[in-house]
């Protein structure tokens, strides 16, 4: 069965920094888009940071130059380093998979406090 296991959400305060991972096995297909969306209360799921198999990566404006999104092929593995971290960035965090078809992990919740 595919799993996705997300890790290193958490509480931070207005500036600081935190790590997600998310490690996927069992994936049936190769894997070619690997991604982080959000998801804030009351609000739609959005992308936050894409990249692909070959490491081109897409960042939402919100979060450009603080989030930097990178992957380890070898592991099945992306992980997402978010910095200045900001009120604004509170939500749940999922990770997303493509290969052929997506594939979601279960979420990690960030609350960035001011």
């Amino acid at each position: 069965q595919v799993q996705l296991v997300e890790s290193g959400g958490g509480l931070v305060q207005t500036g600081g920094s935190l790590r997600l991972s998310c490690a996927a096995s069992k994936i049936p297909f190769s894997i070619t888009f690997m991604a982080w969306y959000r998801q804030a209360p009351g609000k739609q799921r959005e992308l936050v940071a894409r990249i692909s198999s070959g490491g081109t990566t897409n960042y939402a404006d919100s979060v450009k130059d603080r989030f930097t999104i990178s992957r380890d092929n070898a592991k099945n593995t992306v992980y997402l380093q978010m910095n200045s971290l900001k009120p604004d960035d509170t939500a749940v965090y999922y990770c997303n998979v493509i290969a052929l078809i997506n594939y979601w992990g279960q979420g990690t919740q960030v609350t960035v406090s001011s």
